[in-house]
């Protein structure tokens, strides 16, 4: 690994969350998703460190997959659930996003808190469509343009990282054309985002107590500065869709 990679990880490792996001919309997007088997079989795709996957164990009572490629992240998630007493019931799977060994059919609710981006809104939709259940619904929260024309310090960023990020109508338009029904469109608050970035922060500040160069924590916690100086541009959006016959 590079100096600015190890730098990166050492950042994030231990976050409790590695997007915005928070409890209440977790619970919000659940509610909206509306009726799920008594005991669900929940795929939760790109956990990070499993906030969701534990937090849909409580409240389905159902079973969660919870999916990434980052083992230290996947370590995180079990002993989560250990911590809250539902180590039985969430399940950490190292495995990529576009191509997860799960049987088709199989998954009453996906979900992807922050994490679709990876591969593209619309090959997300495409790659887990066949593994919901009949009756299965996708949840999902995905970075958009809040403004057709974002200020270009906001596509400085964004861009490099993620040139296909839409507008709300382009990616509603998108699902729909692609057969999808939208349930549900929310954009998370601000509160959400400091759910992420203020434990972020913090640890930036613990690296630059410990003497790591500057020029690295400005790259570590570019996020941070773009959202302060731009966050009108752009925010994450949550979506409830499930899939026309």
């Amino acid at each position: 690994m590079t100096e600015l990679t190890e730098v990166f990880w050492r950042a994030h490792t231990g976050l409790p969350r590695e997007a915005p996001g928070s409890v209440a919309t977790t619970e919000l997007l659940l509610r909206l998703a509306g009726a799920l088997p008594g005991k669900p079989r929940v795929l939760d795709a790109g956990c990070g460190t499993g906030p969701a996957s534990v937090l849909l164990a409580q409240l389905t009572g159902g079973q969660v997959t919870a999916v990434d490629l980052h083992e230290p992240f996947l370590a995180a998630v079990t002993a989560r659930a250990q911590a809250a007493g539902v180590a039985d019931r969430v399940t950490a799977l190292n495995a990529s996003m576009d191509s997860l060994p799960i049987e088709h059919g199989s998954v009453d609710l996906l979900w992807a808190e922050g994490s679709a981006y990876i591969i593209g809104f619309d090959a997300a939709l495409a790659a887990w469509r066949p593994l919901l259940a009949p009756g299965g619904v996708v949840v999902l929260t995905e970075a958009e343009w809040l403004t057709p024309s974002p200020s270009a310090g906001a596509r400085g960023f964004w861009d490099p990282g993620y040139p296909a990020m839409r507008t709300t109508a382009g990616n509603v338009e998108a699902a729909q054309r692609a057969g999808w029904t939208v349930q549900a469109v929310y954009v998370l608050p601000d509160s959400d985002w400091d759910e992420y970035y203020v434990p972020l922060a913090a640890r930036i500040e613990e690296l630059r107590a410990e003497g790591v160069p500057e020029e690295m924590l400005a790259q570590v916690g570019e996020e941070i500065t773009v959202r302060a100086e731009h966050g009108g541009d752009y925010s994450y959006t949550g979506y409830v869709l499930r899939p026309r016959p």
